[in-house]
């Protein structure tokens, strides 16, 4: 007997990647769902606490990267102050 089961959704991962970096310092964080690399002080904290917020939107809803569509994903990174 066959049974279905649902695909399990691709995890999905948000990479950052920041290029206005002037002081010569190799910046890196990674986190549920996120990689950041480069950037000045301040975009790389930008980045970071907007990747931090689409996460906590998405585990409000129930919801994985890997579960949204890009429209979604747009939608949540302009409500969490990243640019789309």
């Amino acid at each position: 007997m066959k049974t279905n089961h649902p695909k399990p959704s691709p995890p999905g991962a948000m990479l950052g990647l920041g290029l206005d970096n002037k002081d010569g310092h190799k910046r890196l964080t990674r986190g549920k769902n996120f990689l950041l690399v480069g950037g000045s002080e301040e975009t790389h904290e930008r980045m970071k606490e907007t990747a931090i917020r689409v996460n906590e939107k998405l585990d409000k809803k129930g919801k994985s990267l890997g579960e949204i569509s890009g429209e979604e994903f747009r939608d949540l990174l302009t409500e969490c102050g990243g640019e789309s």
